[in-house]
């Protein structure tokens, strides 16, 4: 579905990704592991437009993404639901999802999403009309990734979700990731714990130094390898 070509990109002077390449077999869910600073979220944003890609190519079902704006991405049937949830803190809950709807092809789907976003999170339902700024660290990543599904997405792209949450919260999120590839969402996460990214992925890759030095089936994995490649001993 994805395919990521000896992809260069980085900010500005500063090369940050190798010659990377990936391919994101559809259905399935695919994660990206490696220490801060190896190049996962630069990747992650060069895939949604946000950084430019000096060389190699990304393409979505076969089409070059090339030149397609963020904004764009949406028609495309990708989303991304960032680190850090980037939630509309000032706005309700409610005003949070529909803003997920705001492209003007999903609004016909609106309400049939919105409920089906309910219906997955249902503490989200409770607090509708709740200001986002004043959820738990939990719900507004429950409400980050409930928004980003109201385009109801083929290609879901998650950054970091259990970052700084509680276990048993993070347990919860990752039974939710098991149910969007139950329901047969493309998927590509990043994600620091390796143990928890590893046992719900299909396919797992290791970045280092902007590089991909380790490509393998999640079934296969040994996580002692994975460790030992992971901080470099």
């Amino acid at each position: 579905m994805l395919e990521i070509d000896k992809v260069r990109a980085g900010y500005g002077a500063i090369n940050v990704l190798w010659d990377v390449s990936l391919q994101i077999q559809p259905g399935k869910l695919t994660t990206l592991i490696g220490p801060n600073g190896a190049g996962k979220t630069t990747l992650l944003r060069a895939i949604m437009g946000l950084v430019p890609v000096t060389q190699g190519e990304i393409r979505l079902d076969g089409r070059s993404l090339a030149g397609t704006p963020t904004w764009k991405m949406a028609d495309h049937s990708v989303a991304m639901i960032p680190e850090g949830r980037m939630i509309f803190r000032d706005m309700s809950v409610a005003e949070n999802l529909i803003m997920g709807a705001f492209a003007k092809p999903h609004r016909a789907k609106l309400k049939h999403n919105l409920e089906r976003a309910y219906a997955s999170f249902p503490r989200l339902r409770e607090r509708a009309n709740q200001m986002a700024g004043s959820l738990s660290g939990g719900e507004a990543q429950m409400l980050a990734m409930a928004r980003g599904l109201m385009s109801d997405p083929q290609l879901l792209i998650i950054d970091e979700p259990s970052l700084g949450l509680a276990p048993v919260i993070v347990h919860e999120l990752f039974d939710i990731l098991k149910e969007l590839k139950a329901q047969g969402r493309t998927i590509v996460l990043v994600e620091q714990n390796t143990h928890m990214a590893v046992s719900v992925a299909d396919h797992v890759y290791l970045m280092q130094g902007g590089r991909v030095i380790l490509s393998q089936a999640a079934g296969e994995i040994s996580l002692e390898h994975l460790h030992e490649l992971y901080f470099a001993r």
